[in-house]
């Protein structure tokens, strides 16, 4: 019997990522919710072992509001964020006595994502996993896509799902979101220019294309991508971006700020928390200074510690910026009420705070500050802040309510 066949858009990293078990300096079973899919939990429900189908109907119960196929049931995790199932050796004690065929969809797949655009299925994967944080980021020549056949497969589990070809004749944004996606990536990767000069290229485009979607112009897109693709090219660029202001102070003190409000929530990552606090170690932050002091000691860590570093590493956060808008669809993929400019926001925004924390971390360090320090806090922000949808929208609503949500204020985030 043949296998049915579709075809997959995926980064070359996923042929290298494989999940190194016991040898992971972190679990994927801590730290958040486990749902259980209906199809596993009726498998649950005819366990034979005695002891296992005790702790089964003990720890794993259903959901009774917005429940769907994939979201059942869930774990109920024990009082440090651990799965229950979660043995000794940080092994799986489920896959260890039934086999793999009796993990839930969410535990089988992760950390890989999963979406289709016009019928395409497309696989990536999340960087909360410190093994395909490593396969993402630390590529020098950047993520490359590949279009290939692969086995159809009912337990992905599907984050978004359009068709662009529907819209082509509606005055809806959709219509053009692979020309968007590729001209995101195209700035994302052009070297030329400065990380920090991408984004504000792509904040100031952005910009304009969220002004002809309220003003009912989606037609004039597709000029607009032409218009700053040859200024681009052109170099026409430069001196604008020489003329934007930063506010190192001002920068600091909004992120920081952000950052201790996920610190004070629960379900916080141990990794995470000892690299937020090695960040403050590192910029020496002590609330009986003036702000202006604790900025100074921030701008010397960036331009002492970690300009150099990233100066030969500036690749990692290039690479954490592609994967952040392949794997979100963006600016398309978004929630209910967001616009491509909130979508742009919520990118800036994570990137500017972590690159915040490897400011100070890069001077806690020193000389010893690696590629190694860098993976430990991405995987672990994406863990904890990334996963984390309820502090994410609050970061948005404070933005929003202080008229931070704009492109004047998106520079100084993003500008040092």
């Amino acid at each position: 019997m043949s296998t049915k066949q579709t075809m997959t858009l995926v980064p070359k990293y996923m042929a290298e990522f494989k999940c190194i078990g016991g040898e992971c300096e972190d679990t994927c079973c801590n730290g958040w919710q486990v749902h259980i899919d209906q199809k596993t939990y009726k498998q649950y429900n005819r366990v034979k072992d005695r002891e296992l189908a005790g702790d089964l109907n003990k720890y794993v119960k259903r959901v009774r509001s917005g429940v769907n196929d994939q979201a059942y049931a869930r774990i109920i995790m024990n009082e440090e964020g651990d799965c229950r199932f979660l043995n000794e050796q940080r092994m799986c004690g489920i896959q260890l006595k039934l086999g793999e065929k009796y993990l839930s969809n969410v535990c089988n797949h992760y950390p890989r994502e999963f979406n289709k655009v016009n019928g395409v299925l497309e696989i990536s994967t999340s960087i909360s996993c410190p093994e395909a944080a490593r396969k993402v980021l630390l590529n020098p020549e950047g993520i490359v896509f590949e279009e290939m056949r692969a086995e159809e497969d009912s337990t992905y589990m599907l984050l978004r799902n359009f068709d662009t070809q529907v819209h082509e004749k509606q005055n809806n944004i959709i219509r053009y979101f692979w020309e968007l996606r590729i001209f995101t990536i195209q700035i994302l990767q052009s070297r030329d220019y400065s990380l920090e000069d991408r984004l504000v290229i792509l904040g100031l485009f952005y910009q304009n294309i969220q002004n002809h979607i309220d003003e009912g112009e989606i037609e004039s897109c597709l000029a607009t991508i032409n218009k700053y693709t040859r200024l681009v090219q052109n170099g026409d660029f430069q001196g604008i971006l020489a003329e934007i202001p930063t506010s190192v102070t001002v920068q600091m003190g909004l992120l920081k700020g952000l950052g201790d409000m996920r610190l004070q929530m629960s379900n916080i990552n141990k990794t995470y928390k000892a690299c937020y606090m090695n960040f403050l170690e590192g910029i020496e932050f002590d609330e009986t200074v003036t702000p202006e002091q604790t900025g100074e000691r921030y701008r010397n860590a960036y331009e002492h510690h970690f300009k150099p570093f990233m100066n030969e590493h500036g690749y990692i956060l290039e690479n954490y910026l592609v994967n952040y808008v392949f794997k979100n669809a963006f600016p398309i993929g978004m929630s209910v009420g967001k616009t491509v400019f909130d979508e742009y926001m919520k990118m800036v925004l994570n990137v500017s705070i972590v690159k915040l924390q490897l400011i100070g971390l890069s001077r806690y360090h020193g000389e010893q500050f690696s590629t190694d320090h860098v993976i430990q806090l991405l995987y672990s922000f994406s863990k904890s802040v990334e996963h984390n949808a309820t502090f994410l929208n609050q970061l948005y609503q404070i933005l929003r309510d202080n008229n931070f949500n704009t492109m004047a204020y998106m520079s100084i985030l993003i500008k040092n």
